[in-house]
């Protein structure tokens, strides 16, 4: 990782959101010792941001309207387009934690294993990513067709959001260990 992050500073941000379900996890690992994943280290330096971060959780994700699986199908798609080794790590680890897929990358390319929600949601999220600007009308009226115009901008913003932090990764460097691999009891990240 790019920048430094020293074990008090992981502690002053986390005093304010430590009883927060949305830190749970990243919580439990310092406690514990071990420090949270590095995209948590690093927002740690900005305290202001870590808790915004964590703001999204009860929105977005794992939260909100859409289904869990979809929008880690989503993540992934964005992530392996962007190169993003963190979050492609992290999400194919969540994904086969929580039995979602065994082979997440592989079903994004399998449309006959997505359901036509997933599928519409990938396909939405490659054309945003080409081009945000020349989404298909027919694509829309699919999607219109799939999802609640609540949904559908909550899907949005999923897609911009992960941009952002595929983005914010990869700029600092930051890397997946493997925190999740195996891991039989995932709660709610960050």
């Amino acid at each position: 990782m790019r920048v430094t992050v020293s074990d008090e500073q992981i502690r002053a941000a986390f005093a304010p959101v430590r009883h927060r379900p949305d830190f749970r996890e990243s919580c439990e690992l310092f406690e514990s010792g071990k420090r949270p994943l590095e995209m948590i280290q690093a927002m740690c330096l900005r305290p202001e941001l870590l808790a915004a971060f964590g703001q999204f959780g009860g929105a977005v994700y794992p939260g909100g309207l859409i289904e869990q699986r979809l929008k880690e199908l989503v993540i992934l798609e964005s992530s392996r387009r962007n190169a993003c080794q963190f979050c492609v790590g992290t999400h194919v680890a969540v994904m086969r934690s929580l039995g979602m897929a065994d082979s997440p990358l592989a079903a994004l390319d399998a449309p006959g294993e997505l359901s036509a929600r997933e599928d519409a949601a990938v396909r939405y999220t490659r054309a945003a990513m080409t081009d945000s600007n020349r989404v298909p009308e027919a694509l829309f009226a699919e999607l219109h067709g799939l999802f609640s115009d609540a949904e559908l901008v909550e899907l949005t913003f999923l897609v911009g959001f992960i941009n952002m932090l595929n983005m914010f990764n990869n700029l600092l460097q930051v890397t997946y260990h493997g925190e999740y691999d195996g891991a039989a009891d995932l709660h709610r990240m960050p």
